[in-house]
Formats: C-alpha cells, sequence, structure tokens
C-alpha cells in the first residue's frame, strides 16, 4: 500500500509574545499521516546531515537542564500516563541537531531527517535567556491541548492554538532527544534578519505527533509500560537504566 504523505505542516507560524517577548518558536512540522514501514535509522550522511568532530555546541550542564525538564513535563501530564517513557540524551540525535543550528535556516530539517525524527525548533534574541527559557514555550502550548479520553478508534486533534510541540515533549514513546544551541551571526526569520540569535534545535526519536493517535495511555502511571522495561518505573516514567544513555564526555 502506498503511503500517505509523510509530513503535515500547521496553516501558520506562530509569533509567541509575553514576558520574553523576543522569542520565537517555529510550528512543528512532524504532524504525520501514517507511520513509514521502515523505522530503522540510517546513517547522518545519508540524510543530508553532514559529519562533525568538534566540540558540542551544547554545555553538559544545559544537557542536564533539557533532560530534566523534559522528564518534568512528561512525569506530570493530566490525565496521568500509564506507558510515559523516560526520556534520555542521544548522541546520534545531537549530533544531527548540531549540524542543522549551524546553518542557521529558520526551518524544520533536514527533509530527509524529517521522516525519522520529530523536531522543535526555538530562538531568541536581545537580552541573555537560560536554555529553558527556549524550551518553557514548548510546554506552555499545554494550555491549548484537550487530551481526548476515548479514541474510538481514532483520536481527534483537540487544540485551540498551536500544541504539536507540547504533544512532541510528551509523546510516550519519544524516549530520546539530542539539541543543540547555536548563536547564529544572522538568520531571516518571515523575512526579518536577525542578528546574534541563540537558536535551539531538539530533535526526537521515535518520532512524534502521529495524526490518530493521542501521545499517550491515560492510566496509572507506569501501568502500561513496554515489555523492555521489566516493570520500572521512576518519576512515574518507565525507566531502564542503560549506560548507553550516559551523558557524553567532553
Amino acid at each position: 500500500m502506498p503511503l500517505l504523505p509523510s509530513t503535515m505542516c500547521l496553516a501558520s507560524l506562530l509569533f509567541w509574545t509575553g514576558q520574553t517577548a523576543s522569542t520565537l518558536l517555529m510550528s512543528n512540522a512532524t504532524l504525520v499521516l501514517v507511520r513509514p514501514e521502515v523505522t530503522a535509522m540510517r546513517p547522518l550522511t545519508s540524510l543530508g546531515v553532514p559529519r562533525y568532530h568538534q566540540k558540542r555546541y551544547i554545555s553538559a550542564l544545559d544537557i542536564s537542564a533539557l533532560l530534566d525538564y523534559h522528564n518534568s513535563i512528561r512525569a506530570s501530564v493530566y490525565p496521568p500516563a500509564a506507558n510515559m517513557e523516560y526520556m534520555v540524551w542521544d548522541e546520534w540525535l545531537a549530533s544531527s541537531a548540531e549540524a542543522w543550528a549551524t546553518q542557521c535556516i529558520w526551518a524544520h530539517g533536514p527533509s530527509q531527517l524529517m521522516k525519522y525524527v520529530g523536531q522543535n525548533l526555538s530562538i531568541y534574541y536581545g537580552r541573555n535567556s537560560s536554555v529553558i527559557d527556549l524550551v518553557k514555550i514548548w510546554a506552555d502550548e499545554k494550555r491549548y491541548y484537550s487530551f481526548q479520553m476515548d479514541c474510538n478508534p481514532h483520536c481527534s486533534w483537540l487544540c485551540s492554538g498551536v500544541c504539536s510541540h507540547y504533544t512532541q515533549m510528551v509523546w510516550a514513546s519519544s524516549n530520546r532527544v539530542g539539541c543543540a544551541i547555536h548563536t547564529c551571526g544572522s538568520i531571516n526569520v518571515w523575512g526579518s534578519t536577525l542578528h546574534q540569535a541563540v537558536y535551539l534545535v531538539c530533535n526526537y526519536a521515535i518520532k512524534g505527533n502521529w495524526i490518530g493517535e493521542a501521545p499517550y495511555k491515560m492510566g496509572n502511571p507506569c501501568s502500561a509500560c513496554p515489555s523492555k522495561y521489566q516493570g520500572m518505573c521512576k518519576r512515574n516514567m518507565c525507566f531502564s537504566d542503560l549506560s548507553s544513555n550516559r551523558l557524553p564526555r567532553f
């Protein structure tokens, strides 16, 4: 059976205003219609991502902050999640995020990679800001999202604004994330050129935001964890203490 188009962009881009009025985010382009039949990850170079051998564009402190924030949001979803998986850092995803961030293009990409991973983008210009300020606006989309209690047989998309950054953050099976932060000397954002803008790219796997599916199963925490977790639970999330998920050394 032929696949439907793999991505569907939201109709508009969001200019976020508030206390941090110079923070922008890109409407998430990971709302997809069907899961691809082939889910194995391909080499980065075959997906349009060049190899990078220099030091990471993100500090160990920022990595810890990003992981802690993502997991705090995932652990506190309401209604509670029965199958929420603990999120860990992934160097493959970080490398691909780094390669894209350094190109200073305000768009999701590269296009080949978007078939396999989810992606959230944020950019900040003006006064200094922490990495959490760049991701908090994704989590704040929760106020626009309504969890559908009964998906029979498919879930409707119940959102009164832009929600897909938040739903990617709390997609239960998206248990790996890798991000990069890069300061762009100049970057074109919706026709305006920003200077010395801090650009954050976060890539996620398994890719979330599938049309017709809820981000997670509602129920008692850890009551529907995949079997690979062998009943282990941490902070209301399915947990596996894998040595391969340790933070990278710099």
